[in-house]
């Protein structure tokens, strides 16, 4: 329309305005951090996040490994449930010494599996709220830790049910397939999954 003034533009707030200044501040991490325009975004641990200034990168992270433990503890408790019920089944008592030694082992290692998972909700609820570097750090460490009880939970205790049902041959093949299946799984191919900075390079490009 003739005379009507242009529609006004907004302007950025202050806060987008710093953002804007200092590399890396949109992303949530501090100034000395690598950030998205590094090569090594993906790979910094959270010891070097400030509790402070990288408040929003910790809290996701940490909200992140929670929703991961919500997938896994279901599994466990699974687990442990029937490791529990186990000796009251009636054909329990057929079991030999060695079985019952190594259903001994699965249980603790359950068990002890399902404490290390429930640390980093113990930490988010209990621990110091500033300390959240050092909450995520140790709660990173706990949950590698209950992985690590959780498979050796499961090893023994397929082996107790292995060595009931089938001769030693069958029963050796069978753990060691599991044994493999695990490592490859759970330790080899998390090693070879990378960015690719390639294709990091071309997003920044498209943005």
């Amino acid at each position: 329309m003739i005379g009507s003034s242009p529609p006004a533009v907004p302007r950025p707030s202050r806060c987008e305005t710093a953002r804007a200044r200092v590399p890396g501040a949109a992303s949530g991490y501090s100034p000395g951090v690598p950030t998205h325009t590094e090569p090594l975004d993906h790979e910094v641990e959270p010891a070097r996040l400030d509790s402070d200034r990288d408040r929003d990168e910790l809290r996701e992270r940490y909200y992140g490994l929670l929703q991961e433990l919500r997938v896994v503890v279901p599994g466990v408790l699974v687990l442990v449930a029937f490791q529990l019920t186990a000796p009251f089944a009636t054909h329990f008592q057929q079991v030999d010494d060695t079985g019952q030694a190594l259903y001994g082992v699965a249980l603790t290692l359950g068990v002890l599996a399902v404490i290390a998972f429930v640390t980093p909700a113990v930490l988010h609820r209990f621990g110091d709220r500033t300390a959240r570097s050092a909450r995520l750090s140790l709660s990173i460490g706990a949950t590698r830790i209950g992985l690590v009880l959780f498979g050796l939970s499961l090893i023994f205790s397929l082996a107790v049910v292995v060595r009931f049902l089938f001769d030693p041959t069958w029963s050796t093949v069978l753990i060691l397939i599991t044994v493999v299946a695990m490592v490859t799984m759970w330790g080899l191919i998390p090693r070879f999954v990378h960015d690719d900075p390639t294709d990091r390079e071309h997003d920044r490009v498209a943005r």
